[in-house]
């Protein structure tokens, strides 16, 4: 007689269970009654927190109440979590915006939240397809329109300031401090700016995210001159929604 038929249906089990990985482990749990109960015994599991953290099982017992939960917790990164409603809107928020071409201030303008909270207008006609494609991508940004619209020569040194007040606190923090756009990418009719973000020091370890802002613009065959129409704001570093653009605002060192 073979020994696969000496040994009884719960003794195959415990000896293939430490065979498998974790993943299939918890799925032979879901087959029946009796599997779940063999498939729950810490053993398995313990043998499985060994393979990925050796120094865990040098204690006599779990760090957590079953190496079961330690496995499950930790096993993977978790890929997405759920945010809380934010606490700021952008009903509370207003943009200060001023852009200057040498020293020449020449877009100055106050930006309410929700003109920038989503984008309500069409470009306008003639724009480039890589353009109009990036505009219409469902990666989140903020962009309106410049009315009236500004030619820049290619040549000339363009910066920018972002600043957002707060109409429930009056307070202001500063988003962009009078960079340079720097990068001019003709293929993408863009011009680009950045800023590292200054956080509260109740966020201490938060740094290194960016706020990019960028010109919209068209070509009408001068290569030496750039048609803007539109101002875009966007924190892609870190932020691709709405509610994690307001979480990131409501961290900025508020004055």
């Amino acid at each position: 007689m073979s020994l696969l038929v000496e040994m009884s249906n719960e003794e195959i089990l415990k000896a293939v269970f430490p065979l498998l990985d974790g993943k299939d482990l918890a799925t032979c749990m879901l087959v029946c009654k009796q599997w779940c109960e063999i498939a729950r015994d810490d053993y398995f599991w313990k043998c499985l927190c060994a393979k990925r953290w050796p120094s865990i099982c040098k204690h006599p017992s779990p760090p957590t109440s079953t190496y079961n939960k330690l496995y499950k917790t930790f096993y993977k990164r978790q890929q997405s979590r759920t945010f809380l409603p934010p606490r700021l809107s952008f009903n509370d928020l207003e943009f200060y915006i001023d852009t200057w071409a040498e020293e020449k201030l020449i877009f100055s303008e106050v930006v309410p939240g929700p003109v920038l909270q989503k984008r309500t207008w069409s470009p306008p006609t003639g724009i480039s397809d890589v353009l109009r494609f990036h505009l219409e991508s469902p990666d989140y940004k903020m962009t309106f329109p410049i009315q009236p619209r500004f030619n820049i020569p290619l040549g000339q040194t363009v910066s920018v300031s972002v600043l957002v007040g707060r109409k429930d606190s009056k307070k202001v923090a500063c988003i962009v401090n009078k960079s340079f756009f720097d990068y001019v990418d003709r293929s993408a009719y863009r011009a680009l700016a950045f800023d590292y973000l200054d956080f509260s020091p109740a966020h201490p370890f938060v740094s290194g995210i960016r706020a990019w802002i960028s010109l919209l613009f068209m070509d009408h065959g001068n290569e030496g001159v750039i048609d803007v129409f539109g101002i875009e704001l966007d924190f892609c570093d870190a932020a691709n929604s709405e509610d994690q653009v307001l979480w990131l605002l409501d961290m900025l060192d508020w004055k």
